[in-house]
């Protein structure tokens, strides 16, 4: 059941670069045909998709990782009244 969803991350974590990107990019396109305005549009849809595709995948991957459980367990400090 793990395995399972961790593919369900995955899979989360393809849209969550994907759909930024492609949105911004649409979006901008729309723009720039709808309001006659210059290439710069673009760019800056560009721009804007990559940082909401890079902010998307680090949050993916900051879930997956707490999901995953990989992280060492520490052990816990020893109190004053605690030493042998």
């Amino acid at each position: 059941m793990k395995n399972l969803s961790l593919l369900v991350w995955l899979t989360q974590l393809g849209f969550s670069v994907a759909v930024p990107l492609g949105g911004f990019v649409l979006l901008a396109i729309w723009l720039q045909r709808r309001f006659d305005l210059g290439a710069w549009v673009i760019v800056l849809g560009v721009v804007l998709g990559v940082i909401g595709a890079i902010d998307g995948l680090r949050n993916s991957l900051k879930a997956m990782e707490r999901m995953a459980g990989d992280k060492k367990e520490e052990k816990p400090t020893v109190s004053f009244n605690d030493h042998d």
